[in-house]
């Protein structure tokens, strides 16, 4: 696939994100994604795994913020978010992608674990994709397509590629719905 797809995905990221519409994203835009996944898979806001949701989300942010050059507490704008997702895919690579990402993985996984086992099987990574707005008919199809070893788990490592590899544009799953 070409840079021009994890192009394309990058700006469906950013839609997806500015929940308010009004172009530019906030740390609530960060934060109001983080409440409609846990509220989508019916989790109590003040629960544990949906504050460590809120809180990779709440790094997320604040890393992109800095790499765009925007204050804390600022509005990243579109061009911007750009910018920054673009350095760190292309330029950065593999090392800072997971730097910057492995914490809401990490935490998706606690979230979305419901047999605790550190890992996610078909039916949770179901709920999680269609928690993010992704048809569950397609969800189960997707498992199938990124459990690459067969095993019908998805350790954190794991899931990690599969965003990794989603968001360099290397894998035809849709994570964004």
């Amino acid at each position: 696939m070409s840079t021009a797809v994890a192009n394309d995905r990058l700006v469906k990221r950013f839609e997806k994100w500015d929940t308010d519409g009004n172009g530019v994203l906030e740390a609530s835009d960060f934060q109001g994604e983080a409440a409609r996944i846990a509220q989508n898979l019916g989790k109590s806001a003040d629960a544990p795994e949906v504050q460590a949701l809120r809180s990779a989300f709440q790094g997320l942010y604040e890393h992109l913020a800095q790499k765009a050059g925007v204050p804390a507490g600022g509005a990243i704008s579109r061009e911007q978010f750009l910018d920054a997702t673009g350095e760190l895919l292309f330029k950065e690579g593999e090392a800072s992608f997971n730097r910057a990402l492995s914490p809401i993985v990490k935490a998706l996984v606690s979230l979305c674990d419901d047999n605790h086992d550190g890992e996610i099987d078909a039916r949770e990574f179901q709920a999680w994709l269609s928690a993010v707005g992704v048809p569950a008919s397609q969800a189960g199809k997707m498992f199938q397509k990124v459990d690459t070893n067969g095993d019908g788990r998805l350790s954190e490592d794991e899931l990690l590629q599969v965003v990794r590899d989603f968001h360099f544009g290397r894998l035809e799953v849709d994570l964004l719905g």
